[in-house]
């Protein structure tokens, strides 16, 4: 077990070094003169050489790349040319705000797709499960902006019962939480259908039939807890996918969270921003991941099994 985590540990430091090389190598590869694109038309010659200076950007590629891999483990990514101030801290500003709103859209997922996998499982290929299916793949087709649009019209302009933009209670987070999710839960109801009805054919459901047990017993109690091991790897990474998913819906219903800021900062050339947000993304994402697989070889004996073969 030791060995499988520590290699894991090794994995995740990788992909987090090519995660943020990536980021370096995107912002210098962009057509034009990153300080020229952030000055705009009007700016001086004089002024864009001082601010290429100031960012770096005059020095030798290698140089910048060892500078900015030196910074990142430090996560300083600069000062913000449009907010004033260093870069990570107004990314790290709004991160609550989006981990709320991920934290709450993975909790309606499982209250919405677990009970609706569970009750596709108990008849399979009855009416109860061609119409789950049918609306969990109905639902994971829509494009969640759209979605998001349909929701404020509905809740917000027709019925006035919800509020259409912003944050402060926990109203604002039902309908941007529920937009993000929808997609997801189509996933997740057949993760669960599939492991509860690969868990029916073992033998031990047979013994415990034998012995008279109760079906919704053997349910509950035996079959869901080995059904949910792939579930809960994959809600592990989900989490992960609705952080950086949140950036549409952060847009559309105004949430103040790390999406929206990197999408102002794009619009208004802020690299420094870009930056620091798109690479605390891959990163939380990542760490994830390792949580995740550290989870699943706790959860799951076989791993363990596997290693010390």
């Amino acid at each position: 077990m030791a060995t499988y985590l520590i290699r894991r540990f090794i994995y995740s430091l990788f992909v987090i070094w090519g995660a943020i090389t990536i980021i370096f190598a995107v912002v210098r590869i962009i057509p034009g003169d990153p300080a020229a694109v952030m000055l705009g038309s009007n700016a001086t010659p004089e002024q864009i050489q001082s601010l290429k200076e100031s960012l770096g950007l005059s020095k030798p590629l290698i140089v910048q790349y060892g500078e900015f891999i030196l910074n990142a483990v430090r996560f300083d990514f600069g000062e913000s040319f449009r907010l004033g101030g260093s870069a990570i801290s107004h990314v790290m500003e709004r991160l609550p705000f989006t981990v709320t709103l991920a934290f709450t859209a993975i909790l309606f997922a499982i209250l919405i797709s677990f009970p609706l996998g569970i009750q596709a499982a108990r008849k399979p290929n009855g009416f109860a499960d061609k119409l789950i299916s049918f609306i969990s793949l109905f639902g994971q087709s829509l494009p969640t902006f759209w979605v998001g649009i349909v929701l404020i019209l509905i809740f917000s302009r027709i019925l006035g019962i919800l509020p259409s933009a912003g944050a402060g209670s926990i109203w604002h987070l039902i309908m941007p939480a529920f937009t993000l999710c929808l997609p997801f839960i189509g996933m997740i109801v057949r993760l669960v259908r599939s492991g509860i009805l690969e868990e029916l054919r073992q033998g031990y459901v047979q013994t415990a039939r034998s012995k008279g047990l109760k079906q919704n017993f053997i349910l509950y109690i035996h079959v869901l807890r080995n059904a949910l091991i792939p579930v809960v790897t994959v809600l592990g990474l989900l989490l992960g996918e609705f952080i950086g998913s949140a950036i549409i819906i952060e847009v559309v219903f105004s949430w103040p969270g790390i999406g929206r800021l990197l999408i102002n900062s794009i619009l208004y050339r802020d690299y420094a921003v870009v930056q620091a947000a798109v690479a605390l993304i891959a990163v939380i994402y990542i760490i994830l991941n390792l949580v995740v697989d550290i989870l699943y070889g706790y959860i799951d004996p076989r791993v363990t099994v596997e290693e010390s073969s």
